[in-house]
């Protein structure tokens, strides 16, 4: 019986990994997901504070050749 003891406990604990696995995935979705909407928020940021300085002449605006 101590076989079979041994393996029982090997497949709960992976039964057990596999459902600790799903929710560390749905935590990295979120985390992605939210990452992604702060660098939006950077970029229009930035896109503004761009905007602000080239109008008030502290800037001079690219040129494109």
């Amino acid at each position: 019986m101590g076989i079979m003891d041994k393996m029982w406990d090997g497949i709960t604990q992976v039964i057990k990994m596999d459902s600790k696995v799903e929710g560390l995935s749905a935590t990295v979705k979120d985390q992605q997901a939210r990452i992604e909407d702060l660098t939006g928020r950077i970029i229009r940021l930035e896109t503004a504070l761009e905007i602000a300085m080239t109008a008030q002449g502290l800037k001079k605006p690219i040129e494109k050749k």
